[in-house]
């Protein structure tokens, strides 16, 4: 005869589950077992659990949605030992757990913690449990500061928004540059030189799948090219629909705020691993978590976010764009 021994997230300190355990088991290992907790806290109820260096546990992260999503954060883990991470060019989403801390998401996700903030729209670093963390790697130029330069100098240099840089580097104009110290550039253009470098991937070498993606407006006119994470830049005028590019599911649907420059923007999650986004909406008509068809109306066009005119920022993230 097997024994099945079902374990209920439920508190045993009081009741019938307390007293039938105090009928099977006697002395202190009761007592603690009875103290006031909950049982799903109990290291005895890891379910999946990777073991590491000095005997550590951990529930291993999963992927949901092409999002890494941990079960218990990163608090205490070994990020290194960190299993099934988005490839660098993924947009990820991340609940926060107890005792995460800022600085240990962004170790966890491979990117800064001002890029979490500028994502996010965080003033500061303290986060809530349940708050859940668009982790939205950002594209643009990585300068390191000489002699001579200041936050008008670079942004001349990268053709960067000087406000846009002092906010991602938590500076204020009047502010001297530390030599050596590093300045991001969001969106700048690549200068190839000994002092600076591209921090967003490169459009070529991606993947190509002729015919699966649809343009996601009707008419209108592409005004810049391959820019920022392999998006396009498609004009039209304000409130013009803009359709699903494939079929799919919608990731993230973000209303309201900067948004790291994306302002109103959407996110949808395809079969074929790939991630379509479409940015600067005046009106965003899904959901997290719908299914949608290539040709449904996601959004409107919008200015919202950085944008100097009416058009659809179009990304497609792990494969070619030929927007």
């Amino acid at each position: 005869m097997v024994l099945v021994v079902l374990l209920l997230p439920i508190s045993v300190s009081a009741g019938p589950v307390g007293d039938f355990l105090s009928s099977i088991f006697k002395g202190p290992d009761v007592e603690n077992l009875l103290e006031s907790k909950n049982i799903q806290n109990m290291a005895l109820l890891v379910a999946v659990a990777t073991p590491l260096a000095n005997n550590q546990i951990f529930n291993s992260p999963t992927i949901e949605n092409n999002a890494l999503v941990s079960s218990v954060g990163p608090s205490g883990i070994l990020l290194e030992s960190l299993a099934n991470k988005p490839t660098s060019d993924q947009i990820s989403v991340y609940v926060v757990h107890e005792g995460d801390t800022i600085s240990q998401i962004a170790e966890m996700f491979d990117v800064t913690v001002n890029t979490i903030k500028w994502g996010n729209n965080l003033s500061s670093n303290t986060l809530k449990v349940g708050d859940t963390l668009v982790i939205l790697p950002v594209s643009g130029v990585k300068h390191t500061v000489v002699k001579g330069d200041t936050v008008d100098s670079i942004a001349k240099k990268y053709k960067g928004d000087i406000n846009e840089i002092m906010a991602y580097n938590n500076l204020q104009k009047r502010d001297p540059l530390a030599l050596g110290s590093t300045i991001i550039v969001p969106d700048g253009e690549v200068v190839v030189s000994s002092s600076s470098y591209s921090v967003g991937p490169s459009s070529s070498g991606l993947k190509e799948y002729a015919g699966y993606y649809l343009r996601p407006i009707v008419g209108g006119k592409k005004t810049q090219g391959i820019h920022g994470y392999n998006g396009v830049d498609l004009a039209a005028p304000v409130g013009t629909p803009i359709l699903a590019s494939a079929d799919g599911q919608v990731i993230i649907s973000k209303t309201g705020g900067w948004n790291g420059g994306y302002g109103n923007y959407i996110v949808i999650r395809h079969k074929n691993g790939t991630q379509t986004l479409y940015a600067h909406n005046s009106k965003n008509n899904v959901s997290v978590g719908e299914s949608v068809s290539q040709g449904d109306i996601v959004a409107l066009i919008g200015t919202t976010g950085k944008s100097t005119g009416s058009h659809v920022h179009f990304e497609i993230r792990g494969a070619k764009n030929s927007f």
